[in-house]
């Protein structure tokens, strides 16, 4: 059992950063994590992904060249750096693991967190 906390949301105006923190609690090793978001009236999409080792990540478009996911694993957490936030950016921002390689569908996921609110203001 994997539990996930999600951290660092909140209000920016447009151009802004913010990091996202993901903690993990319980066995991660081998854990592909993905950060997704989830805007009113929308569906969960993909953000950013990583795998276990770190080595090879993926962005969305809509976030690509302004943002880094990145991973601790000795502190068991996965971050993400937006920069250059836009009001398109403002989501719930969820992120989860998966055993195995490094996907975008949300429907391969196995562990969510609760979510944290990202509103970027124009």
């Amino acid at each position: 059992q994997v539990q996930l906390v999600e951290s660092g949301g909140g209000l920016v105006q447009a151009g802004g950063s913010l990091r996202l923190s993901c903690a993990a609690s319980g066995h991660t090793s081998s854990y592909a994590m993905g950060w997704f978001r989830q805007a009113p009236g929308k569906e969960r999409e993909f953000v950013a992904g990583i795998t276990w080792s770190g080595g090879s990540t993926y962005y969305a478009d809509s976030v690509k060249g302004r943002s880094t996911i990145s991973r601790d694993n000795a502190k068991n957490t996965v971050y993400l750096q937006m920069n250059s936030l836009k009001p398109e950016d403002t989501a719930d921002y969820y992120c989860a693991v998966r055993r195995g390689s490094l996907v975008v569908l949300t429907t391969l996921y196995d562990y969510w967190g609760q979510g944290t609110q990202v509103t970027v203001s124009s």
